[in-house]
């Protein structure tokens, strides 16, 4: 990436039975005035996303579409997307309309005037949100917390979807979960390589378990078990 030309973003998205919500995550990701390319990694889907996806897909030729043959978990999927990468910054994007394409500038600005090599979105930080299970939030905030600790990071919300980081990055981290341990995963080594860190606020209009939201007590369950092995390796 240069000071004189726009960036190339890739947006990686994880993908995995969102038939309902998919094509409208991914026209407002289109809709939106950056020079991209996007990654949609279909993790093994088994209602109609695939057929959705290779439809927008012939539509939009900015959409790079690979499938999963089997569900291997979120980790799995953004690590297909980051391998087959090409852009300046990479940034990850959910497809069930919790997260809103058009902060990308918000989330993207302190990587484009050069003040940091990886941005966190965060949810707790004064961005509007819908409000949600209480009990959700507080496992957030303790997984945060507990990753505080291990990483001597200062964030508010590590297991937040909105991360962007510069393509290089990737090549210092070694990343293996395929599941969403892959978020306090990705954390401890963004730390441990001692990049450049910065959260900003962004909004956030969350689904409950009724409307299909995958993330379970058991998720959190793992992401403990990963910040905790990752204190031992420390």
């Amino acid at each position: 990436m240069n000071g004189t030309s726009e960036p190339l973003l890739s947006i990686v998205v994880p993908v995995y039975n969102e038939e309902e919500f998919v094509e409208a995550a991914l026209r407002r990701v289109l809709a939106q005035d950056w020079h991209m390319e996007i990654i949609v990694v279909d993790d093994g889907s088994r209602d109609r996303t695939p057929e959705i996806l290779e439809r927008i897909a012939a539509e939009f030729p900015s959409i790079r579409l690979y499938a999963h043959e089997t569900n291997r978990g979120k980790g799995a999927a953004v690590r297909t997307g980051f391998a087959v990468a090409a852009g300046d910054i990479v940034v990850i994007q959910d497809a069930d309309l919790e997260y809103d394409p058009r902060e990308y500038g918000t989330l993207l600005e302190p990587i484009m005037d050069g003040r940091a090599d990886v941005v966190y979105g965060s949810r707790f930080l004064g961005g509007p949100h819908r409000v949600l299970n209480f009990h959700h939030y507080v496992a957030n905030w303790t997984l945060t917390m507990l990753s505080n600790l291990l990483t001597n990071l200062n964030l508010t919300d590590m297991e937040t979807c909105y991360k962007a980081f510069r393509r290089e990055v990737l090549d210092q981290l070694h990343l293996t979960r395929d599941d969403f341990g892959f978020e306090p995963e990705f954390t401890a080594q963004v730390a441990a390589a001692k990049l450049r860190v910065y959260e900003v606020p962004i909004s956030y209009s969350g689904r409950d378990y009724d409307q299909g939201k995958k993330i379970t007590p058991k998720d959190g369950l793992k992401a403990l078990w990963v910040i905790l092995s990752h204190r031992g390796r420390r």
